[in-house]
């Protein structure tokens, strides 16, 4: 854990405040890639994380961008309303699960809404390198578009191309037309609002782009139909105590009022924060973190929001 004050903050656009992060002495926080994240434990207790949109190579202060959601859940609330100039908090250390290619031929960058935050970082650190890349960055409308100014005075302005819901028709986004032939050195970095990650994911996919230079971040999970849930049961190795788990409660919920406690942050399925191990039983994945090939293996699930398939299952706790 890393002691910080929050020693600037700033609007960015309507509804979207820029925090700038530092350490009380001054000194370097720990470096960090393009499209890394921190866990922002929040005075009301929360726990949420926040992608990192200062260029990868400073390091005096971390910077996140964060949007008042009306549909908040108290993260983004709080740090509108409790987090100002002088405001002490904990952060985690970056970590990074959106990493960027950075030997890729060219690099398509796809940011929708308060999306921009970590694709500005890869913006940058691409620049850096010289690398080849083109920026497309979605918003309701330019007084809700954050980073404007940043991004028009980039020496990669000429390479961001900015596409506003209540704009002409002519600069909307036309994914298919950007995406059509893809070929095997480019690759492709989304990240916004489900429904615009939804329709160029599988814009892309339908153009034949191979999952492997398919690269996604979600900021909340995507709203699915509801599925039957049955109730189970989950044991815990170290003790052999056993818990139901019924249909309208998290195996998560279930411990925590039993006094066992998992480590949890976004409680849905997106960080791996709280990944356990299942040592029998065939868990129910529901989760964004893990790939097809890790949840294939049954062996470790997220307890914040996966289930059971199983009557029982056994876990490493």
């Amino acid at each position: 854990m890393i002691d910080v004050i929050v020693v600037a903050r700033q609007m960015e656009a309507r509804d979207i405040a820029t925090l700038f992060l530092a350490r009380p002495d001054g000194s370097p926080l720990p470096a960090f890639g393009a499209g890394s994240h921190i866990d922002v434990h929040l005075p009301n207790g929360l726990v949420r994380q926040y992608s990192l949109c200062n260029p990868p190579g400073e390091r005096q202060s971390y910077q996140i961008g964060v949007l008042r959601d009306p549909a908040s859940r108290g993260g983004s609330q709080a740090v509108h309303d409790l987090l100002k100039p002088g405001e002490r908090l904990r952060i985690g250390e970056p970590r990074n699960l959106f990493p960027l290619e950075e030997r890729a031929g060219r690099s398509l960058l796809f940011a929708g809404g308060i999306g921009i935050t970590p694709i500005l970082c890869m913006a940058e650190r691409l620049a850096q390198l010289g690398a080849d890349f083109a920026l497309h960055y979605c918003a309701r409308s330019a007084e809700r578009a954050a980073f404007v100014g940043r991004l028009r005075g980039s020496m990669f302005a000429d390479r961001v191309h900015l596409h506003f819901d209540d704009g002409e028709s002519g600069q909307r986004l036309d994914a298919a037309r950007l995406l059509a032939g893809p070929d095997d050195d480019t690759h492709l970095y989304v990240c916004g609002p489900n429904g615009f990650m939804s329709h160029v994911l599988d814009t892309a996919q339908s153009l034949g782009w191979a999952e492997g230079r398919l690269h996604r971040e979600y900021f909340a999970a995507p709203v699915q139909a509801e599925s039957a849930s049955d109730a189970f049961e989950i044991q815990l190795a170290s003790s052999g105590q056993v818990f139901r788990v019924p249909t309208d409660k998290s195996v998560v919920q279930v411990l925590d009022e039993a006094g066992v406690c998992i480590p949890v942050s976004c409680e849905q399925g997106i960080c791996g924060t709280c990944l356990t191990r299942v040592l029998d039983g065939v868990p129910e994945h529901r989760d964004l973190f893990m790939t097809d090939d890790e949840r294939a293996r049954n062996d470790q699930f997220t307890p914040c929001c996966s289930r059971a398939r199983s009557a029982r299952l056994l876990l490493d706790l």
